[in-house]
């Protein structure tokens, strides 16, 4: 039974600071290599087969903690891509996410940051980065998975919606109550013809 892991990176500099990063470059703060050290233990009993990140440091900081703690000799193939990235939050980059909240409301904030198709100013919404996700998902993750091989993606918490949203088959509605916590390993079993058998997060 293939499977897919999802995980997104530990926490970076700037989710400690609450502001908005998007694919501005930071790496992870000391808890969030932590976070991604923690995830190592959940996922020891795993065979990781490859693995995808985006170019961004803070996810492939994460991926490089875990590979290097599981098999340090390994040699799982590794492949980056800006499709991964997180989604681009234009003006909003660099701002803190209260002080925003502040100076245009709770709402609009909220709509920003969980909306479907609602792009922050000169960034992207989530349906954006979906389109960007799901095509590279289909090309180069699904193939493997119908190998039968188990996959690590290493991404971030917009880019990973767009993934769990189109395999779980969310509403766009649905969709804004989502979060997905950082360094917590979300896993999909899957049939030999890639119908999901179960999905959860993995516990200690």
């Amino acid at each position: 039974m293939p499977k897919l892991i999802l995980l997104r990176h530990g926490q970076s500099e700037w989710n400690l600071q609450n502001r908005f990063t998007g694919w501005v470059d930071v790496n992870l703060s000391p808890n969030g290599i932590e976070e991604a050290t923690s995830a190592i233990e959940l996922l020891k009993d795993i065979k990781i087969d490859y693995v995808f990140t985006s170019v961004l440091q803070r996810a492939i900081h994460t991926a490089a903690i875990i590979l290097e703690n599981i098999d340090p000799n390994s040699d799982i193939p590794v492949q980056r891509s800006q499709a991964l990235n997180e989604r681009h939050y234009g003006d909003l980059q660099g701002l803190n996410k209260t002080e925003v909240g502040e100076e245009y409301g709770k709402e609009q904030l909220h709509i920003w940051r969980r909306s479907y198709d609602t792009p922050p100013p000169n960034g992207e919404s989530l349906k954006d980065t979906k389109d960007r996700v799901l095509p590279y998902y289909r090309e180069y993750i699904e193939p493997l998975l119908k190998q039968g091989k188990n996959v690590l993606v290493s991404a971030h918490g917009n880019s990973l919606r767009a993934l769990v949203m189109y395999l779980e088959d969310i509403s766009k509605d649905e969709i804004t109550q989502l979060n997905i916590p950082t360094g917590k390993p979300y896993i999909y079993h899957f049939d030999d013809n890639l119908n999901i058998i179960r999905h959860e997060y993995i516990e200690n």
